[in-house]
């Protein structure tokens, strides 16, 4: 059962198949850029818009590195990055990439390291 926040089977596959795409790109080294000739990029999610016209693109270097630069070389590459997604992933209209970095990592770890803090290993390991 969908929920009205829920992305739809569609939506999630479309995503998923921008994501490879972009994964095979950037493995092949098909964008002329010294930054991400040099750096190994993770493409870890890519969310759609609900009209399939929007992809929210999250990144993350290869431990972490030079962050920002990779971003901006992605950035600087989105117009090369759209039209190859756009040939390999036939929808209607071509989807506007959005390049973030992703936390979700730093979160992980930001909590880990709370959860081994001893005070608050203390109040777990006595319940």
């Amino acid at each position: 059962m969908k929920t009205a926040d829920a992305p739809s089977v569609r939506t999630l596959r479309v995503g998923e198949q921008v994501r490879h795409v972009l994964s095979e790109i950037l493995q092949r080294g098909d964008v002329h850029d010294a930054v991400l000739a040099s750096h190994l990029v993770s493409i870890t999610e890519v969310r759609m818009s609900p009209d399939l016209r929007h992809a929210t693109v999250f990144v993350k270097p290869l431990l972490g590195q030079d962050e920002e630069a990779v971003l901006k070389a992605l950035r600087t590459n989105t117009a090369y990055l759209q039209k190859t997604v756009a040939s390999k992933v036939r929808q209607k209209y071509a989807a506007k990439l959005k390049f973030l970095a992703d936390e979700s990592f730093d979160e992980g770890s930001h909590i880990d390291k709370l959860l081994r803090d001893p005070k608050v290993a203390q109040d777990l390991g006595e319940a």
